[in-house]
């Protein structure tokens, strides 16, 4: 008898998470080429199971494809379909794995592993993202993929893991943001600079970018005039962040123009914070 372990993400220890057990009889050593001919589900899915193991992430998929095709009825069909989609993923062919992984998804809703099927879904999209000065369109597929994991199964390994990236996830949007108004702030854009940190400050105020998205406004609010604005952004940023550079920055700017943060009870920012 061989005993094997279903293996986990490269994003999260192997050792946090519950192993599947699969039982099988009449471990094979794996072939270099795959033949085609029909096999028993035992020797096609250790085999499988063995090039993976080897590295041979190709092939491994392949074996497992081959477990569905020609036993499709067999218990060992959905696990072989998820063990496809993780080598695929260990390949790093993202669209591969999350093409599979939907389907066993829409094949097995009531699988006991449909957990990890969606929570490798999002891995696949999750270690895609791109760097801030890229577009995002990955970032908010991960992102929404792994909220689909903690909203399904908000008690799980998968969630706990899930949750911590949909914080880095939500700062990567947020950092992209802050790129763009940047850019639009150094052009004298103002108004455009304006709109991209406010949707930091109502969209990803939890983020570790809402400091410096604030004393951006101020910058903004200064350059335009709008005075009353940039004191009461001022007063909301020395209130949540006393003594960050950003306030300090923010504070010099308004004294230099004879000015002090001042609260302000009918602008957007004191309403939101």
């Amino acid at each position: 008898m061989a005993y094997y372990t279903r293996p986990f993400p490269r994003a999260i220890s192997a050792a946090a998470l519950a192993s599947l057990t699969l039982l099988l009889a009449g471990c094979g050593t794996g072939d270099e080429e795959l033949a085609y001919e029909e096999q028993p589900v035992e020797e096609l899915y250790n085999r499988g199971y063995t090039n993976l193991l080897e590295g041979e992430n190709d092939l491994a998929s392949q074996l497992f494809d081959e477990v569905e095709r020609q036993h499709p009825y067999s218990v060992w069909a959905p696990k072989a379909q998820l063990m496809a989609a993780y080598a695929h993923y260990q390949d790093n062919r993202y669209d591969d794995a999350i093409n599979t992984l939907d389907r066993f998804i829409e094949l097995n809703p009531g699988n006991e592993d449909v957990g990890y099927a969606y929570y490798l879904k999002a891995i696949s999209y999750y270690e895609q993202i791109s760097d801030v000065g890229r577009d995002q369109r990955m970032t908010e597929l991960a992102l929404g993929a792994l909220e689909d994991v903690t909203r399904r199964f908000p008690e799980s390994e998968y969630a706990r893991d899930s949750q911590l990236k949909i914080d880095l996830a939500r700062d990567h949007l947020a950092g992209k943001h802050m790129t763009i108004g940047r850019y639009y702030l150094r052009q004298g854009e103002y108004l455009a600079s304006i709109n991209r940190f406010r949707i930091v400050i109502e969209d990803y105020q939890t983020t570790a970018h809402t400091a410096e998205a604030l004393h951006r406004l101020v910058e903004a609010y200064m350059a335009l005039g709008v005075t009353s604005e940039a004191q009461a952004t001022a007063a909301v940023l020395g209130y949540n962040y006393p003594g960050s550079d950003w306030y300090i920055d923010s504070y010099a700017l308004l004294t230099g123009a004879d000015l002090r943060p001042e609260e302000d009870r009918g602008s957007w920012i004191s309403r939101i914070f």
